[in-house]
């Protein structure tokens, strides 16, 4: 297991490298262009400048999180391959600075959805919470206007460039089925995979978070049939899936430990972070120890080692601790302890294997 960790960039991060590299058993960093909106190719010089950075601090850059997909793609539209040539345009200059995963998704119009930012919890912490009750009765836009608000960071999947045109996104998915949607990525893969067979990148497909429709919108990557059918659209090592124990988890119906097992081959990236869902469909993100949440985060680590796991992986969101001012889930203590509680399980594993 590879561990990284996810950095939002020079002045878009309260979290350092120098940090991050402190971290222990970190080796990479997890990155992208937030700045360059979706639909366009990345500029080389921008990808250079964050090449440099983590060269810098003995840090490499293997994989990018997230290459967005422009709503055209998503929508079928006649313009998608205009969007599509960029994508793979975009892919090319990454293979050139060593990138060997790409993770995206094809959520549409929101890349992940909470109602509360900093909901606090029992000791004081705060953390991402959702709150389904809230789901039913927000307008998109009045949610919109509640994420970005007094936001000096950018937060991936709402910039506000991207959902003013919120209103005209929401008539476009219309009409739009979960089988349109199914049928516009199997046009995506097609045309995207192999490119990724000849520069020898993986695309890892992330989760819908959470994993089920919201406002209306259809939503396919939510569980292991549907993860299955998406890997059969295009059968390629380079057609794979980042594991999101979050935001699967956010569904107690879903076997996080037998998608392990069963896609095992197929996973170059792993997001691991525990949610406590409750009754009501609510859930909060907690720390990353198995008795604080309901998903065995324990077990996850243990299947991984079961498989020979040899891909990367990063602890997911994490709480506010210590009265820390980070982008909502992006702080550095609490993703720094969980590192140390992943490590804790897999170093456990690895010494029993070799007793």
């Amino acid at each position: 297991m590879k561990m990284v960790f996810r950095w939002f960039g020079e002045g878009n991060d309260t979290v350092s490298l120098d940090q991050i590299r402190q971290i222990p058993g970190v080796e990479g960093i997890v990155w992208a262009l937030h700045d360059v909106p979706a639909g366009e190719e990345w500029p080389m010089d921008k990808i250079l400048a964050v090449k440099t950075a983590a060269d810098q601090a003995g840090l490499h850059l293997d994989v990018v999180e997230s290459v967005n997909i422009h709503e055209d793609i998503k929508l079928g539209l006649p313009s998608r391959d205009k969007y599509i040539s960029n994508y793979i345009k975009t892919m090319e200059k990454l293979a050139q600075v060593g990138v060997k995963v790409i993770c995206y998704n094809f959520m549409p119009i929101f890349d992940w959805l909470r109602t509360d930012l900093y909901k606090e919890m029992e000791d004081g912490s705060t953390a991402l919470f959702y709150e389904a009750s809230k789901i039913e009765n927000i307008e998109p836009m009045e949610l919109v206007r509640k994420i970005n608000e007094n936001s000096t960071l950018t937060m991936p999947g709402w910039e506000p460039e991207r959902l003013q045109y919120l209103t005209g996104l929401f008539e476009a998915y219309k009409d739009v089925t979960e089988e349109d949607m199914w049928e516009n990525a199997r046009y995506f893969l097609q045309e995207i995979i192999p490119a990724a067979e000849r520069l020898g990148i993986r695309m890892a497909i992330h989760p819908d978070d959470p994993p089920w429709p919201i406002f209306g919108l259809p939503k396919i990557i939510i569980n292991q049939d549907n993860v299955r059918r998406y890997l059969n659209l295009y059968d390629s090592p380079a057609n794979s899936v980042t594991l999101c124990s979050g935001s699967l988890g956010a569904n107690p119906d879903n076997d996080i430990i037998g998608m392990i097992h069963e896609f095992s081959d197929r996973i170059p990236f792993a997001h691991i972070r525990n949610v406590k869902v409750y009754e009501n469909g609510d859930f909060i993100e907690t720390s990353h120890r198995s008795q604080d949440g309901s998903v065995d985060i324990a077990g996850v680590v243990e299947a991984y080692h079961d498989i020979g796991f040899e891909g990367y992986a990063r602890p997911d969101h994490g709480r506010h601790l210590w009265g820390e001012k980070c982008r909502p889930g992006y702080g550095l203590y609490d993703r720094a302890l969980g590192i140390m509680y992943l490590w804790g399980v897999w170093d456990s594993l690895q010494r029993r294997a070799n007793a």
